[in-house]
């Protein structure tokens, strides 16, 4: 049922809330695509191919990434990602326009019920000087190697 529920949340919201779209780069999806090769897209009821959680990710866009102020530092989170990434390749990170950089993911622990759970020992954080974070890119390759992408402002991502 929840399932049903996901899927006609990201059709009504088509993908839009929250973060500015951004439209694939070229040579991205050529590096993407040489070094990844798309999965099988049979879904698995377990949100764990990219046909399963891309309508859900994009409904979710404005959740994709969250600054917070804390510990006298800027504290970057993807929690959001992780908890969908299987059904990704990869999803890379740029903080103000820098490069990008791969986030490393754990595997999907795919014999268990809950193929996306966040283990203990996933990074779901880094920390930059405080108020140096101003605006955030993310680029996700998902397993049948489609794109996706969004730049953030602090403003629009800055939790309490």
């Amino acid at each position: 049922m929840i399932d049903w529920v996901f899927i006609g949340l990201a059709v009504a919201l088509g993908g839009q809330p929250g973060g500015q779209e951004v439209a694939p780069t070229g040579s991205a999806e050529a590096q993407a695509s040489s070094a990844f090769e798309a999965e099988d897209q049979t879904p698995t009821g377990k949100f764990t191919t990219a046909a399963e959680i891309k309508p859900i990710v994009e409904a979710t866009r404005g959740n994709w990434v969250a600054v917070r102020e804390y510990e006298g530092q800027d504290w970057l989170y993807l929690t959001h990602l992780l908890s969908w990434r299987c059904g990704m390749h990869e999803f890379r990170v740029g903080v103000n326009g820098g490069a990008m950089e791969v986030w490393e993911m754990p595997p999907c622990q795919l014999e268990t019920a809950t193929p996306n759970a966040i283990t203990s020992d996933t990074v779901i954080y880094r920390t930059f000087p405080p108020g140096s974070v101003e605006s955030v890119e993310i680029e996700i390759l998902y397993d049948d190697l489609d794109t996706a992408a969004g730049t953030f402002e602090r403003k629009q991502v800055l939790i309490p």
